[in-house]
């Protein structure tokens, strides 16, 4: 009997723990004893998380007279709130397979009630349904960023077999430093060993078909990175020199271009224009300077003005305007 009664209430805690409503007469059908023996189950839970608050923290089983059941609370626990938020950035994203974003989801969904995880459903059944991933190279993604991040965590020499832009397939032997997550793609930031560690270069993790790690090739010393400084300069992931360019801007949201922009800050104002400087890496600024069409003239500097112009040029080329 002492075993029945341990093996019904480490299920009513697991089922509280997957987001169901407990429900003592239910319960008591279900287990086909009284509802007084459920109760007793009930309080000898509230008990061991009364008495292991330096184990479980604050968890409370919590009574809703609405419903007439107890949902378990835990201050861990991510709210229905960040789960729908959470959820929501994940589908955008677009990074994942189906399979693997089905998979994350649903189990999203169990930390949520029985009602939520309804309500859940109903607001990504369409986007689950039109979902379209990211075509990779690599045959898990999950998988590849996790070896990676061991071997970045090793400081493992590695050579991956990589799918270039142009669909060629290069081997590479890198030092790994870090992975960011930008624009729909996971990367690898690492250094090229035929190149020193003077410059980093940038991966697409989902184009990497295969990791070889070299364990004969273990690096002590830690690469000098700074992740937040290259997201906060770079658009798009793309390569190129560090420089500070200076911009009008007369569009309708300024405050977009310094969201899309972190380093960006408004250095003046004249004739209904904002004057706009920020310092970026790579040549990724370029496609995103375009994209903002006649609201955006670049003054600075000199070379990156002629950068502009001789691609503003070739695009009025090609549509027969000169």
């Amino acid at each position: 009997m002492e075993n029945i009664k341990q093996t019904r209430l480490l299920e009513i805690f697991f089922r509280s723990l997957r987001g169901e409503n407990i429900s003592v007469k239910e319960l008591a059908a279900q287990y086909n004893v009284s509802t007084k023996s459920v109760s007793r189950d009930i309080n000898d839970l509230k008990l061991f998380f009364a008495d292991h608050r330096d184990l479980v923290g604050n968890t409370e089983l919590e009574y809703s007279y609405q419903d007439k059941c107890y949902h378990l609370y835990m201050d861990e626990f991510l709210t229905d709130k960040e789960l729908f938020a959470l959820a929501k950035i994940i589908v955008g994203v677009r990074a994942f397979s189906k399979e693997e974003l089905l998979t994350v989801i649903g189990k999203l969904k169990n930390f949520t009630t029985v009602t939520d995880r309804e309500k859940l459903s109903e607001i990504l059944r369409k986007e689950l349904y039109h979902y379209a991933e990211v075509k990779h190279d690599c045959e898990s993604l999950e998988d590849t960023l996790w070896k990676l991040v061991g071997c970045i965590t090793k400081g493992s020499e590695i050579t991956v077999e990589y799918y270039r832009m142009d669909r060629a397939c290069n081997q590479y032997r890198l030092r790994p430093a870090s992975l960011l997550f930008a624009d729909h793609y996971f990367y690898l930031i690492a250094f090229r060993m035929d190149k020193g560690t003077e410059h980093p270069y940038y991966f697409r993790v989902d184009r990497i078909r295969r990791i070889t790690e070299h364990r004969d090739k273990i690096f002590t010393e830690k690469l000098s990175f700074d992740e937040g400084l290259l997201r906060e300069r770079s658009l798009y992931m793309w390569p190129g020199k560090l420089r500070t360019i200076r911009f009008e801007f007369d569009g309708p949201s300024v405050q977009a271009v310094l969201d899309k922009l972190p380093t960006a800050k408004i250095i003046d104002r004249r004739e209904g224009k904002y004057v706009i400087e920020a310092e970026v890496y790579g040549d990724g600024i370029k496609m995103w300077l375009l994209s903002q069409s006649s609201w955006l003239k670049v003054i600075a500097p000199k070379d990156f003005v002629a950068e502009m112009q001789e691609t503003v040029k070739k695009m009025a080329e090609l549509y027969g305007l000169i």
